[in-house]
């Protein structure tokens, strides 16, 4: 018989192996021994949009997201009520008008700025190389274009390395930390809330009228609910981004006919000026397929959590408040009940399904669904049409490390520009 915390090692080892295990055998609910508390995972599809769009009085954000706090503080991600859909609105009142036509020739530009460089940088690992870039990106969308100094972005770039580690760290603990690696972490984090003080504070008066910041400001958020919500909306769109931008580099590299069709897309979709036209986006499937793949084999929030807050009964089963439920996107997009040829990367799939939920469902699901979606189709289609990448790691490349997010393996790639004539010679 297994005792409480029989899983525990596993879920910190590999938690993708663990929430992967045993889950065709046709029961919905899978028990997993995290602790003392009981804690299941939904391994039935039908359950899983019931569970995300339940009252909060039954189903809510509980002790796994709670853990949060400790760095991003009471945030839209870690609040619930009210006040929980008051910043949502706020920030999709600032991304719903002309999102497009605003937010793409702003990260077009930052695009090609990295990529010009690329052929200089000789052989680079994809995730050290997409990691940052997203992180401009979203500071981007965050205050406006040109609102930050290289010296805040680099601030902020610190600030998010920090916290990170030691918040990966704190979701997946049952026990204390020592002494000494408690000390550390506070002490992190103490500096990087300063520096992440300083930045939002000169930015603010700053912000574009695009900017998210200038919605949130209108909340009449305090300085340090601010400063919250912008670190929060930082580490997810980082990590989203940049993880799966590491991906969709990887297979330009790998397949040069996926290339030059993500490459004759961006073509069509170029204004007079030779730059993307946002109007024309609609028409990029391939591009947008690419992403949509990307992300059903590598979805950056492998699993999210909701708790009980009351006695209740889900798939015929009684369940006791303080029941903390577990749903892996990383489990549901790779299995074979739901998928033909799961681990392949595949086009053409169908993705209105209930097993794809790279960014949640219901009414919480990522507030930053639009953004992070239109950002990796601006660099698939960037990064093919102007460069031609060559890989120089395994292929098929490992399996991501499970962290906070699902971390890459070192992908290793070069680029050179891409000239028409070069093509024409190589065929």
């Amino acid at each position: 018989m297994k005792h409480p915390f029989s899983d525990v090692a596993a879920f910190q080892r590999d938690a993708t192996s663990l929430l992967s295990r045993d889950c065709r055998d046709g029961e919905p609910l899978k028990r997993l021994h995290l602790g003392l508390r009981p804690v299941y995972q939904v391994t039935d599809p039908d359950l899983v949009k019931p569970i995300l769009k339940a009252d909060e009085t039954i189903l809510d954000k509980g002790r796994m997201v709670h853990k949060l706090r400790s760095v991003v503080g009471m945030s839209s991600l870690t609040i619930s009520g009210p006040e929980n859909t008051r910043r949502r609105a706020a920030i999709h009142e600032q991304l719903r008008d002309g999102l497009a036509q605003h937010f793409v020739p702003v990260v077009t530009d930052l695009y090609r700025q990295v990529w010009s460089r690329l052929p200089e940088e000789g052989v680079v690992d994809a995730h050290s190389f997409t990691g940052p870039l997203a992180l401009r990106v979203i500071c981007s969308v965050l205050f406006g274009g040109g609102v930050l100094t290289a010296g805040d972005e680099a601030a902020l770039i610190t600030c998010v390395k920090l916290v990170e580690d030691d918040l990966a760290d704190s979701i997946t603990r049952v026990l204390p930390a020592l002494p000494h690696r408690q000390l550390a972490k506070r002490r992190n984090l103490r500096f990087a809330m300063a520096a992440m003080d300083l930045v939002v504070r000169r930015a603010r008066d700053n912000a574009s009228e695009q900017s998210i910041l200038r919605g949130l400001r209108t909340l009449g958020l305090s300085d340090t609910d601010l400063r919250d919500e912008i670190l929060m909306l930082m580490l997810a769109g980082h990590h989203t981004t940049g993880t799966a931008g590491a991906w969709i580099l990887y297979y330009l590299a790998k397949d040069p006919v996926l290339a030059n069709a993500v490459r004759q897309e961006a073509l069509q979709a170029c204004g007079p000026d030779g730059t993307l036209d946002a109007r024309r986006l609609t028409r990029c499937a391939v591009s947008l397929n690419v992403v949509k793949e990307v992300l059903r084999l590598y979805p950056s929030s492998y699993w999210f959590a909701r708790e009980l807050k009351q006695d209740h009964e889900i798939a015929g089963q009684p369940l006791k408040r303080g029941t903390s439920l577990i749903i892996s996107p990383w489990q549901m997009q790779r299995d074979a009940r739901f998928w033909s040829d799961p681990t392949e990367f595949r086009l053409g799939r169908d993705y209105g399904g209930k097993t794809y939920l790279p960014f949640g469902a219901g009414p919480r699901a990522c507030i930053g669904i639009q953004v992070a979606m239109l950002e990796l189709q601006l660099l698939a289609l960037e990064f093919a049409r102007n460069m031609d990448l060559e890989i120089h790691s395994p292929v098929p490349a490992p399996l991501p490390r499970p962290s906070l997010t699902l971390i890459p393996p070192p992908i290793l790639v070069s680029g050179r520009i891409h000239h028409p004539h070069h093509a024409r010679e190589a065929a």
